[in-house]
C-alpha cells in the first residue's frame, strides 16, 4: 500500500514490524545521514566541523515553529519534555492558594514540575480519569477563579485518548488561565496549530512521533506569556549578545531562546530539523489520516480476536495509540512472544500498547493480528 511517509526512508522496516513510536520513534534515513555527517565533522575538525550547525540554530527554530504554526522566536531547544514544563512552572509568579488543573493519568513529565509548586502554596487539583476525562464540559465545571494554569497532554501516553485542545484552550482563557500542553504523543502523527488551539505553552520531546534523537526537545511560548515568565535558570546564551562574554550586566535576549541557558544540543536540533522536514514533505494531515486508518483496522481486528480495548475510540478522540489485553493471557508474555516474531510494541502487565506511524502498512497490521492467536497458543502450550 502507498504510505504518506516513504518506507524507503525507514531502515527499521528491513528487520521489524515497528509499532512502538509512543515509546521511541525511529530515525529517518535522511536524519541518520545528517547526524552521521555532524559526528564525522566533529571528530575530524572539532569546532571547524561544528560551527556551521551552531549558526543554523535560528533556522532550526524557524522550522520547528512553522511546523506548529508559530515563529522561531517563540521556540527554545531544550533537553526533554520535562524541561519545558519546568520553565513554565518555575517562571510564573505564584501566590499561595493559586490552583492548577491536571488529569490524574498524565505522564510524570507533565506532573512532577507542577507538583513541585506545592511548597509555594499552590494547590494542584487532579481530575479523576477513572470517572471522566478532561472534556470541555468537565473543565468548564472544574475550573475556578483561582485556576492559574490548565495543563494537559494532547494524547494520553497509556491509552491514547486525544483531548480537544481548541475547546479546552478557549475555556481556560475565558477563565483567565494559562493553557499548557504536553504534545509528545501527538505531534508528528497529527497536525497542530498552536494559535488555533489557544495554546500558551507547548513542550515536546523529539524522540517519539517526531522521530528525532533522544535528549532533545523544544518549548513553544506564546509572545504574550514570554515577558510574564521569570528566567529561573539563566545561562550564558540567555544574554542579548552572548558573545560579549564579560558584560555580565547586559539584558537577556528578547526571544524564547533565553530559556536554552547554556550550550544546546546541536546534533539533537539537527535531527529535529531533518525529521520535521521528512514529516512536512509527507504532510501532517495525510499522516494523521493514515495513522487513524491503521489504528481503526487494528481495533476491528482485535475485537474479532476477543481482545479488550483499553483505549476509547471515536471522532476527535482516537489517536495513534491503541492499548489492549487478551482476557486470560498475560500481556507481558504475549508482548514478548510478538517481539520474538519481529513485531515491536510496548508490553506491560496492564496491556499491550501499539503505536504505528505514517510509514506502516495495513499489511503489517494484519500480520500482527495473524500472529496474536499463534502467540497465544504458543505461550499456553
Amino acid at each position: 500500500m502507498t504510505t504518506p511517509l516513504p518506507r524507503s526512508e525507514f531502515a527499521v522496516t528491513d528487520r521489524f514490524v515497528y509499532f512502538n513510536h509512543a515509546a521511541v520513534g525511529v530515525l529517518p534515513i535522511q536524519t541518520r545521514n545528517a547526524v552521521d555527517t555532524f559526528v564525522h565533522g566533529h571528530a575530524e575538525a572539532g569546532v571547524m566541523g561544528t560551527y556551521t550547525y551552531e549558526a543554523k540554530m535560528p533556522a532550526y527554530r524557524e522550522r520547528i515553529g512553522r511546523f506548529i504554526g508559530a515563529h522561531g522566536r517563540d521556540i527554545a531547544v531544550l533537553r526533554n519534555t520535562n524541561d519545558g514544563a519546568t520553565v513554565i512552572a518555575q517562571g510564573l509568579e505564584w501566590q499561595p492558594g493559586d490552583e492548577l488543573l491536571l488529569s490524574d493519568n498524565e505522564f510524570p513529565a507533565n506532573v512532577l514540575p507542577w507538583l513541585a509548586l506545592r511548597e509555594r502554596g499552590v494547590h494542584v487539583k487532579f481530575i479523576s480519569t477513572d470517572r471522566e476525562r478532561m472534556t470541555p464540559d468537565v473543565l468548564r465545571r472544574e475550573i475556578t477563579p483561582r485556576t492559574r494554569v490548565v495543563a494537559v497532554s494532547w494524547v494520553g501516553f497509556a491509552d491514547g485518548y486525544r483531548h480537544d485542545l481548541a475547546a479546552l484552550g478557549e475555556i481556560a482563557h475565558d477563565a483567565g488561565a494559562i493553557f499548557c500542553v504536553d504534545s509528545i504523543q501527538g505531534l508528528g502523527a497529527f497536525p497542530l496549530d498552536v494559535d488555533a488551539c489557544g495554546i500558551d505553552a507547548l513542550y515536546n520531546g523529539g524522540q517519539k512521533w517526531l522521530m528525532a534523537l533522544q535528549g532533545v526537545s523544544f518549548l513553544y511560548v506564546r509572545d504574550t506569556l514570554l515577558e510574564r515568565l521569570r528566567l529561573a535558570a539563566p545561562g550564558w546564551r540567555s544574554a542579548a549578545n552572548m558573545w560579549d562574554f564579560l558584560n555580565y550586566e547586559q539584558p537577556i535576549t528578547d526571544d524564547a531562546s533565553r530559556f536554552e541557558g547554556g550550550t544546546p544540543n546541536f546534533v539533537g536540533a539537527l535531527s529535529l530539523d531533518n525529521s520535521i522536514d521528512v514529516l512536512d514533505r509527507a504532510g501532517a494531515a495525510k499522516i494523521g489520516e493514515h495513522v487513524l486508518a491503521l489504528t481503526d483496522r487494528l481495533c476491528e481486528g482485535l475485537q474479532r480476536c476477543g481482545a479488550e480495548l483499553l483505549t476509547l475510540r471515536g471522532d476527535g478522540i482516537s489517536s495513534g495509540i491503541v492499548t489492549f489485553r487478551i482476557p486470560g493471557c498475560d500481556s507481558v508474555t504475549l508482548g514478548r512472544a510478538l517481539q520474538a516474531k519481529g513485531v515491536i510494541t510496548t508490553w506491560r502487565p496492564n496491556g499491550i500498547r501499539v503505536s504505528p506511524h505514517g510509514y506502516n502498512t495495513a499489511e503489517e497490521i494484519d500480520r500482527m493480528l495473524e500472529l496474536i492467536p499463534q502467540c497465544i497458543r504458543s505461550v499456553a502450550s
